[in-house]
């Protein structure tokens, strides 16, 4: 579920060591520095200052139910990180728990929707100019929306067409808005983001059936 062995930031590469010779590589270090830091206090002044709307959520019909602020941190997308992916996840757990998980502020991590299996009911946990703590992957984080779907990754039964029809309309409307291309280079399983050991959203998940109901739901919405 999300990043339960991690904590916000893992994953985060550690500035490199450079080693430069004479004046002009000393400035040239500390140019890159300084244009490092102003970066970094942008984004998140821009964060910060992006306007909000307390309840409001990004996909119609779903209902917003927030995770603890400590699972996702502050931003103002695509304006600081371009979205460019969807990451489909798999909680090994049930609705309610993964929300109360996901609402939990030790835990660390969250997503940005959970569909429900039986009727493909959403909550949004994070708006999607957040970037929420769900990839275990930092560049992930930044570039993605997160979608946990109720359930296992070795029990099918989880597996409704409510829930494949629900969240193929949720990630046609993410990638209407952000201009994603719908294949599976932009919309992955969470055991295909790099250096990330997971197994969700598992075997049974029917890829082919599920990228060609976002195609369909996308011809609905463009």
């Amino acid at each position: 579920m999300g990043e339960r062995s991690t904590t916000p930031g893992t994953g985060r590469p550690g500035r490199r060591a450079l080693l430069a010779g004479g004046a002009a590589g000393v400035a040239g270090v500390g140019a890159f520095a300084a244009r490092d830091t102003l970066s970094r206090l942008w984004w998140r002044h821009s964060g910060t200052e992006a306007p909000r709307v307390d309840g409001e959520v990004d996909h119609p019909g779903a209902e917003w139910i927030p995770a603890s602020t400590a699972n996702y941190r502050r931003a103002n997308r695509p304006r600081d990180y371009p979205i460019d992916r969807v990451v489909i996840h798999m909680p090994e757990a049930t609705y309610p728990i993964t929300l109360r998980v996901f609402q939990d502020p030790g835990h660390g991590a969250c997503t940005h929707y959970v569909v429900r299996s039986s009727d493909g009911h959403i909550a949004q946990l994070a708006r999607e100019l957040d970037v929420a703590f769900h990839a275990g992957h930092q560049g992930f984080n930044e570039r993605s929306v997160g979608i946990e779907h109720e359930g296992w990754a070795d029990d099918p039964s989880y597996l409704t067409d409510a829930l494949y029809e629900a969240s193929a309309e949720l990630v046609a409307g993410i990638c209407e808005r952000y201009g994603i291309p719908v294949d599976r280079e932009h919309i992955v399983g969470h055991n295909e983001v790099p250096d990330v050991v997971r197994i969700c959203p598992g075997p049974h998940w029917d890829w082919d059936h599920y990228i060609a109901l976002v195609r369909r739901a996308a011809g609905s919405v463009s």
